[in-house]
C-alpha cells in the first residue's frame, strides 16, 4: 500500500518492516492458528497501548503549527477513541472482559517500552519527531489489514482483520501520509532526504518499527 512518499521512504530504509508486518503473529490471525488466550492477551495489552497512543495524537494537536495538521491529529485521535479502542471493548467483553478489567491490565515491558518511547519523542521533539514515531503503527495495521483481507485462509479473526482492511481506516492511513508529506515539507524543504535531519527521523521510525515487532513477540508469550 502507499500511504505517502515519506512514508514509503523511511519503510524502504528500515529492514524490520517485514518482521513487523509478516510477523508470525500477524500470519496467526490470517490463518486462524493464532490461540484465543494469546489474541485475548494482545487485545488486553493493546488497549492499554491505545490509550498512552491516543495521548501521542493529542500530543501532536499541541505541536502542530497550521489548523489543517490540527484537524488531521485530531481526526485521527477521535479514531483511535471512538473506532479502535471501541473495537477492543466489544471483542473483549463478548469473551467475557469488561472494561473495568481491560483498563486495569498491568502493562507488559514490551508496551511500557513502546508508548513511552512514542510520548517521549513528542515531549522532547516537535511535531515531525512524533509523526515518524508514530507512523509505524498506523500505517502497520493498515499494511496488515490490506494483505489479510486478500490472503487470510481462516475466518477466526474476521473482525479485527476487516476493522483495519476497512475503507475507513484505510483513508485514516492516507490522511496521515498527506499529514506527514506535508509537514515533511512544510519543516525540510523540497529536498527533505538532504536534511541534516533526516536520518534522526529516519532512526525514529526504525525503533518505533522494532518495539512493535516486540510487541507482536509479547502477544505469542501471554
Amino acid at each position: 500500500m502507499s500511504y505517502g512518499s515519506t512514508f514509503a521512504a523511511w519503510r524502504d530504509a528500515t529492514p524490520a518492516w517485514p518482521d513487523y508486518t509478516r510477523h508470525a503473529f500477524v500470519q496467526g490471525l490470517g490463518d486462524g492458528t493464532l490461540p484465543r488466550d494469546a489474541f485475548l492477551h494482545y487485545l488486553k495489552q493493546d488497549y492499554v497501548f491505545l490509550i498512552h497512543f491516543s495521548r501521542a495524537w493529542a500530543l501532536a494537536v499541541t505541536k502542530a503549527d497550521t489548523v489543517g495538521e490540527m484537524r488531521l491529529a485530531a481526526g485521527t485521535l477521535n479514531g483511535l477513541i471512538n473506532k479502535e479502542i471501541a473495537l477492543h471493548i466489544k471483542t473483549c467483553a463478548q469473551a467475557g472482559i469488561d472494561e473495568a478489567t481491560l483498563f486495569a491490565t498491568q502493562e507488559r515491558q514490551a508496551n511500557l517500552a513502546y508508548t513511552r518511547y512514542v510520548l517521549d519523542a513528542g515531549h522532547a521533539g516537535d511535531l515531525l519527531d512524533l509523526l515518524a514515531a508514530l507512523a509505524p503503527c498506523v500505517m502497520g495495521y493498515g499494511d496488515i489489514g490490506h494483505h489479510l483481507a486478500a490472503t487470510k485462509t481462516a475466518g477466526t479473526y474476521g473482525a479485527w482483520i476487516a476493522s483495519y482492511a476497512s475503507d475507513e481506516y484505510q483513508q485514516i492511513c492516507q490522511d496521515v501520509g498527506g499529514l506527514i508529506d506535508a509537514a515533511v515539507a512544510r519543516r525540510l524543504g523540497d529536498d527533505p532526504t538532504a536534511s541534516p535531519r533526516w536520518p534522526a527521523l529516519q532512526a525514529r521510525f526504525a525503533m518505533a518499527t522494532r518495539l512493535e515487532v516486540g510487541f507482536w513477540d509479547m502477544g505469542l508469550d501471554p
